[in-house]
């Protein structure tokens, strides 16, 4: 046994001698792939799948929630920038009644329960009035947060004081809104309605021209006021609606590119120049229907033909029609003879008769502008953002810009290159771009490619397993062969002994060794007698 596992252990030590570099490099990086992959394939095998408890965490509630079960030894991760905690899928319908049972997540905020839990005495009048107006504020940022398409709202709310005095004006209050609004997602004037009225209800004295609200990317949103739709003649109004216009243009260009750079990586400013002249005017229009040659519509013709020719008073004709009579007087000779002819032709005609009453437009785009700042995929180095890309960012301006300026009939169509001087690409690094810290994200889903590039490693490996066994058992048949060679005994050829040189001894030995090969021990106890009868 011994020396079937030295011969096998000198046979491995030879193979592996024999190989070149690249082939012992080649099988130990096979097999440390090998395990790194088993190692892999076993903690993906071994790993439990998590699933979000809560979302739209702020980080207070979250390390609330992550010591609770941290406590518990339930296994917990936190990503999305710490705003979402991940727990075991067979675990979250559990948990999330035990948790609410325990008062847990607990933002820490005032709400109007407050006031149910520890109302009692020693409580001042500025005490009670700061926990009034923030359970007010936590209250109203509650409402808005059940709106679709708003994460989370902050809402400041500022209250005068009331004065003692009853002649003194009373302040009114304000409130200042922090949306925290879903990508992609756009508000309709009604719903921006909603959120003024919803606010300026739930705080007393609280009119909604002291209603500010904006996004957190800083974008406003105003309210509609109807009362001043109809009437631009007020300059507040005007501004409000050249703002409202480069604000719509604007938000649609910084989706758009945002869509294909990135949200952080574009900058969008709008001007516009409008024209607010109004004109209402009464048209009332004659046309020939025959423009060509200038004339109407035949409605009615009259034509009357007579002639005449005879002695007496009528070959004079009727008095006072010739060339050069007086009317009603007869002619000169009435006795004479002679003839005379009238022709009458009586046409009436008619024209197109046109009545407008037009209204212009209350206001009219006369200039436009866009300029937009771009930051390249690489900061440092400008080169990074296509020029295929800057020309299409420009034409698609352009394209904007032509179709939202006012085109007169009369007017010419403004060339391309003045509708490029209107636009502005500009790529930029954005040094003054405000910079956050990104939270412990834990992405427990591994990217498809791992997968395959996994697959395609082991694959290969088990071909390259599978070509080492066969070539080693090749070899090892080899080997075995040449010693079996080497192992099997030489045929000696051995002449026969003639039959006539045989002699009586002779054929006694053969006997005796034929007999010592086959029956030893007969042969030995013939030995024994033999040597006694000596």
């Amino acid at each position: 046994m011994n020396e079937q596992l030295n011969l096998y252990t000198t046979k491995l030590k030879s193979s592996w001698t024999n190989r070149s570099k690249t082939q012992k490099l080649l099988i130990v990086g096979s097999v440390l792939l090998l395990i790194l992959v088993i190692i892999i394939s076993t903690l993906m095998a071994t790993r439990q799948s998590l699933v979000p408890l809560y979302s739209n965490l702020s980080p207070q509630e979250t390390g609330q929630i992550k010591a609770t079960l941290d406590a518990r030894g339930i296994t917990s991760e936190i990503a999305e920038n710490g705003s979402t905690i991940k727990v075991p899928e067979q675990m979250v319908d559990t948990l999330k009644v035990e948790l609410a049972a325990e008062g847990v997540p607990n933002s820490g905020s005032i709400d109007y329960g407050f006031f149910g839990q520890n109302a009692g005495f020693g409580m001042t009048d500025n005490e009670f009035n700061v926990l009034k107006l923030e359970a007010m504020q936590t209250e109203i940022a509650s409402l808005i947060k059940g709106i679709d398409g708003i994460n989370d709202a902050k809402v400041m709310i500022t209250v005068p004081e009331t004065s003692v005095f009853l002649n003194e004006v009373q302040n009114s209050a304000s409130a200042s809104i922090v949306l925290n609004t879903r990508a992609g997602y756009n508000f309709d004037q009604q719903q921006i309605n909603a959120l003024y009225h919803l606010v300026s209800k739930s705080v007393p004295n609280l009119p909604t021209e002291n209603i500010v609200i904006t996004n957190q990317n800083f974008e406003y949103f105003d309210l509609e006021n109807n009362q001043n739709s109809s009437s631009l003649g007020d300059i507040a109004t005007q501004l409000d609606l050249k703002r409202e216009i480069e604000r719509d243009i604007q938000r649609q260009v910084q989706q758009m590119l945002g869509t294909m750079i990135g949200q952080d990586k574009v900058i969008v400013s709008v001007t516009a120049d409008l024209d607010f002249t109004q004109e209402n005017r009464e048209e009332n229009l004659v046309v020939p229907a025959d423009e060509e040659n200038m004339e109407g519509l035949d409605i009615s013709v009259e034509r009357i033909t007579e002639t005449y020719t005879g002695n007496g008073a009528d070959a004079a004709g009727v008095a006072g029609v010739g060339e050069e009579d007086v009317v009603n007087f007869p002619g000169a000779d009435a006795n004479g003879n002679g003839d005379y002819e009238r022709i009458e032709e009586r046409i009436n005609k008619d024209v197109n008769r046109i009545r407008k009453e037009i209204v212009e437009a209350p206001y009219k785009i006369r200039d436009l502008g866009i300029q937009v700042m771009v930051e390249p995929p690489d900061p440092q180095n400008l080169d990074s953002l296509p020029a295929e890309s800057v020309e299409d960012i420009t034409r698609i301006l352009s394209t904007i810009v032509r179709t939202s300026m006012h085109k007169d009939n009369a007017a010419v169509e403004l060339p391309e290159e003045a509708i490029q001087d209107k636009v502005v690409v500009s790529v930029q690094q954005f040094n003054g771009k405000a910079q956050f810290e990104d939270g412990a994200v834990v992405n427990n889903q591994i990217p498809m490619w791992i997968y395959i590039v996994g697959g395609g490693l082991l694959l290969l490996i088990i071909v390259l397993v599978i070509i080492i066994l066969r070539k080693r058992k090749k070899e090892n048949e080899e080997d075995m062969e040449e010693e079996m060679n080497l192992q099997r005994p030489i045929a000696v050829e051995v002449p026969d002994l003639t039959i006539e040189n045989e002699t009586e001894a002779s054929a006694r030995r053969k006997q005796l060794e034929k007999m010592a090969k086959e029956k030893p021990e007969d042969f030995a106890k013939l030995l024994k007698t033999w040597l006694s009868e000596e």
